[in-house]
């Protein structure tokens, strides 16, 4: 009786909520009974805005400024997920995202439950779409059939931007087939020190080639036009992080930044720039601080710079709770925080589970006065403007009937073969000019492969692959998440030991020693060479960090058991960045750097053989050891072991 009772006086109060809506703005009572402007794709966007911006209610704006983890809507009972209706009908949440752990593989069961969530946006009082964004930034690499490209650190030492347009425009197609309308790409940092664990999504340490690439894969991903080109292939983008997150003193992620003018607005600034200019829908705000001043909540960035003086017409979004960081103690004053986020600037906030205390305490703080409504309009208009402007109110849901053939295709696998052979960079060809090795023959006796690195598809994936801090193996170990039901499989591609198998002479026996010992050189005496792959393991952000920069054991083992012991050894790196290896030069007859080639491991094959030449050239100055760093070129006392554009020509 009780409930029945609370319902009959909540829609009592709604029912004079609208009344006095209407009578406050009496042209909108006409629209409800007949032409609705907002709902014309005849209109111009900013007229569909105003006209929805005016009829929206204080809860409708905020929970427009609200994005909300996917797991959030789903209730699993015998492994069928449903939606959870009150967060439409309660909080009014106008955007969604897939966090790193969300990994797909049924494409039609995602589309389903996409559109699930969009239907119920939809049916609200306004039917204002949700907006779904996923972590797509080396391809849309949560989902295990989609194609995996090399991560961006890669892409720049190709210095081909018309390669990473196309990378773009299949990462927006692979997204696109999944429901998802946005991708948080691209990373436009620009990493000034190798020992930071995001370096890896920076396509380089000089600003000119993070504003080549910038401008490509906005292209790629957006189309030719200003937020989307096509609704049906292209996702709006996110330019990150805003703004100077590459410099943090020491490479330290999440640190201060500590910029001149001519650093801030020489180095770190043009690549968002560029992002304004070719029509970016949304730019991230970044976790770190300026000058002392943390970037969620530095309003003479966001504001005064980013909106008034350049312009910028989109969105700008928290990064993962990033507004909770703002004070030293993580969410100790969370009132304060969504405050000085709000007042800085931040349009759309990332808060994956707790969005009921942050709307209420956002509530409160307007209701209050100490966000003022002109602010919360400019947010919601600028999210508005986003959703009209990629075709969302048109185009909301997922397009069941989308061809998914070209999800993974080979067509996609082979821009990414390409993308691999050349990103590869040749550092090392033969101990003397007289005795090169590469290209290596393929028809001989026998070779050795060596290095877990070789045969790990995880390994040579990277952070940020299926999962938030990648994966071991073939994705088949992957724990199944019980609470959430994601799937597991082997992830589609070829790694460099499958890559070497095929590329070589059908009569060359090829004997792959994952770890070897002081006996293998023995063993082996009869080979023609050995390859040696070492590298990193996969990290994503300050799990990344290093101070050290050293090659991960066993690596150094594996080193010094082949090419210490006399073997002929070509030594591949697989690495998100330079690492110390001024120790092991002499022992080694070649060295070539494969960064994070992603699933299409036959492009390093491609050029060890001579099918294609090696052409990639450093984006990264390699050091000789970590007390140079920070060191880029351009610098006073510039003395590295490789200088930045350095690669040898085959």
């Amino acid at each position: 009786m009780a409930a029945a009772m609370f319902g009959v006086r909540s829609f009592f109060f709604s029912a004079v909520i609208v009344i006095l809506f209407a009578g406050r703005y009496g042209e909108a009572t006409a629209a409800d009974r007949g032409y609705i402007k907002y709902k014309d794709p005849k209109v111009a966007v900013e007229e569909r805005v105003e006209d929805l911006l005016i009829r929206m209610t204080l809860p409708e704006k905020l929970g427009q400024m609200c994005q909300i983890d996917r797991f959030n809507f789903s209730q699993v009972t015998g492994g069928v997920a449903t939606v959870v209706p009150e967060i439409f009908t309660k909080y009014m949440i106008g955007s969604v995202l897939s966090n790193p752990y969300d990994t797909g593989k049924d494409i039609a069961k995602r589309i389903f439950q996409t559109n699930a969530m969009k239907k119920l946006s939809l049916s609200t009082r306004l039917g204002i779409p949700l907006l779904y964004a996923v972590d797509a930034v080396h391809g849309h690499n949560t989902f295990i059939d989609a194609t995996i490209f090399p991560h961006n650190v890669g892409l720049g030492a190709t210095r081909d931007p018309q390669l990473v347009k196309k990378i773009g425009a299949i990462t927006a197609q692979e997204v696109r087939a999944t429901g998802v309308a946005q991708a948080f790409a691209p990373c436009v940092a620009v990493c000034r020190d190798p020992r930071w664990g995001r370096c890896y999504e920076s396509y380089s340490e000089d600003p000119a080639v993070v504003n080549m690439m910038t401008e490509s894969i906005i292209d790629g991903l957006q189309g030719n036009a200003p937020y989307l080109a096509d609704p049906k292939i292209n996702v709006a983008g996110c330019a990150k992080h805003f703004v100077g997150d590459g410099g943090t003193i020491n490479g330290i992620n999440e640190n201060n930044t500590v910029a001149d003018n001519a650093t801030l607005f020489g180095v770190h600034m043009p690549p968002f720039e560029i992002a304004v200019k070719k029509g970016i829908a949304s730019i991230m705000a970044s976790y770190s601080s300026l000058n002392g001043v943390k970037m969620h909540a530095n309003r003479a960035m966001i504001t005064d710079y980013l909106k008034n003086t350049l312009k910028f017409q989109g969105f700008v979004i928290s990064d993962w709770l990033g507004i909770d960081k703002i004070t030293p103690i993580e969410k100790s004053n969370y009132t304060y925080s969504i405050e000085a986020s709000i007042n800085a600037g931040i349009d759309m906030v990332m808060v994956p589970w707790a969005y009921p205390e942050y709307l209420e305490k956002l509530t409160n703080l307007v209701n209050g006065g100490y966000i003022p409504m002109s602010r919360i309009d400019d947010a919601v208009r600028r999210i508005l403007r986003v959703k009209f402007s990629i075709g969302l109110f048109e185009n909301s849901l997922a397009d069941e009937k989308l061809p998914t053939t070209e999800f993974g295709s080979e067509a996609h696998r082979e821009v990414g073969r390409e993308a691999v052979r050349k990103s590869m960079v040749l550092l090392k060809n033969g101990k003397t000019d007289a005795d090169k090795i590469v290209p290596l023959p393929k028809k001989v006796k026998k070779i050795v492969v060596a290095g877990r690195h070789a045969n790990d598809m995880g390994w040579q994936c990277g952070g940020f692959s299926l999962t938030w801090q990648g994966f071991n193996g073939t994705g088949e170990d992957m724990p199944t998440n019980t609470k959430h039901g994601l799937p597991t499989g082997k992830i589609k591609g070829t790694t460099i030991l499958e890559a070497i198998q095929k590329a070589v002479d059908p009569t060359t026996e090829v004997v792959y020693v994952e770890e070897p010992n002081q006996d293998t050189a023995k063993l082996h005496a009869d080979a023609a060479y050995t390859i040696v792959v070492v590298g990193e393991t996969p990290y994503a952000e300050t799990f990344g960090d290093s101070p050290t920069l050293g090659i991960t054991k066993p690596g150094p083992d594996t080193l010094s058991h082949t090419c210490g012991s006399g073997m002929k050894c070509l030594v591949i790196l697989v690495t998100g960045r330079p690492l110390v290896i001024e120790p092991y030069i002499d022992m080694l007859d070649a060295l070539a750097v494969a960064w994070l080639p992603g699933t299409e491991g036959q492009g390093v094959a491609d050029v060890l053989f001579g099918d294609h030449p090696f052409t990639g050239t450093l984006p990264r100055t390699w050091m000789k050891h970590v007390t140079q760093l920070p060191m880029n070129v351009g610098d006073k006392n510039y003395d590295p072991l490789y200088p930045f554009g350095y690669g040898i020509k085959t």
